[in-house]
């Protein structure tokens, strides 16, 4: 019989940890204060009318998302993972339906299987069958492709099909299994919060000094000089607030920490351009209007695409993740 998972859980220890208190804590205050903030820059001629209207329709998307993002964290593991399999498939439902690839019902269907059975793999804590999947549902795409019988149009039926199932299975599946360590909350904390002050740095800063564009055909408002930005403080707070997450292991040290921070923003900058990229091949400007003033749940959280998967691998290259918890805890029992 397998052994109960061994992880802290419920409110009573959610905010054991002094990273889980104090990003909760700051994201609330940032909360409070913001429309503060709007109507000084207001009464100061900082803002003129549109943009002050555009910044209230941003902080009120936040006021759900930040909720909708602390919550599960908050709440636990499985919550947690619940969390970011309904994220995947909501990406995925934008994604297929800005690029057609809806029409194909089987492979959706097979795309939606496999994003699932990621989402058990990651809830078992089975990182076989976690590592297998992807390989195993790209086999039954490329055949369920042949059942329409018909040569016009596979490769680009299956290729978009198996582009999602890495995108929003595969990566986003990574950001899910942090969920199975022990330091789960304090680190996917920080991992949000990183990611979208990364992109706020690279605006503030390309906005302030920016001249070069970094990828114009991309990517116009992107700066040289807002990613350089970027990259700098972004690695600056993570590498701050990971020492206290990580304090006393491996991780806990300059090389590491600076590492995980420079990797974060680096990768947050080109998911972003991946995204953009998609964008720009299908002539729109945002993959859905779900979020007024962000567009859709793609647009939001197209940085975290990359991130998770890398710092997930470098993490578990140097530290390990999850390792001291019981694996297959449901798959396991009785087999």
């Amino acid at each position: 019989m397998t052994p109960p998972f061994d992880q802290p859980s419920g409110l009573a220890v959610a905010f054991d940890h002094v990273v889980t208190r104090g990003i909760v804590i700051g994201v609330a205050t940032l909360l409070v204060l913001t429309p503060i903030i709007i109507a000084i820059l207001k009464v100061a001629r900082r803002i003129d009318e549109p943009l002050q209207g555009e910044l209230y329709r941003r902080y009120v998307s936040w006021l759900v998302l930040a909720p909708l993002m602390l919550g599960p964290i908050v709440l636990g593991r499985l919550w947690t993972i619940g969390a970011v399999v309904l994220l995947s498939l909501l990406c995925y439902r934008e994604f297929a339906r800005t690029t057609g690839l809806f029409r194909h019902r089987l492979l959706s269907g097979v795309v939606v299987l496999g994003l699932l059975a990621i989402g058990f793999a990651v809830a078992d804590h089975w990182y076989a069958f976690f590592v297998a999947l992807p390989s195993l549902t790209i086999c039954l795409l490329v055949v369920a492709g042949l059942v329409a019988d018909q040569p016009s149009g596979y490769i680009q039926r299956v290729a978009l099909s198996v582009f999602s199932l890495l995108l929003f299975g595969v990566c986003l599946g990574h950001l899910a299994y942090f969920a199975n360590d022990r330091l789960f909350r304090p680190l996917m904390l920080l991992i949000l919060l990183s990611v979208e002050l990364n992109d706020v740095f690279a605006f503030v800063v390309g906005k302030s000094i920016g001249r070069r564009r970094f990828a114009p055909n991309t990517s116009p408002n992107k700066t040289l000089a807002g990613a350089l930005g970027a990259a700098i403080l972004t690695t600056v707070l993570f590498a701050t607030l990971a020492h206290f997450v990580f304090a006393g292991t491996v991780m806990d040290g300059p090389v590491h920490l600076v590492t995980m921070g420079l990797l974060l923003s680096v990768c947050g900058q080109f998911g972003d351009l991946v995204l953009s990229s998609i964008k720009r091949d299908l002539g729109i400007k945002d993959m859905a209007a779900t979020i007024p003033g962000h567009g859709g749940l793609l647009d939001r959280f197209d940085s975290l695409l990359l991130v998770a998967p890398v710092l997930f691998h470098y993490i578990g290259y140097v530290r390990g993740i999850g390792l001291d918890q019981p694996e297959r805890i449901f798959s396991g029992n009785g087999m």
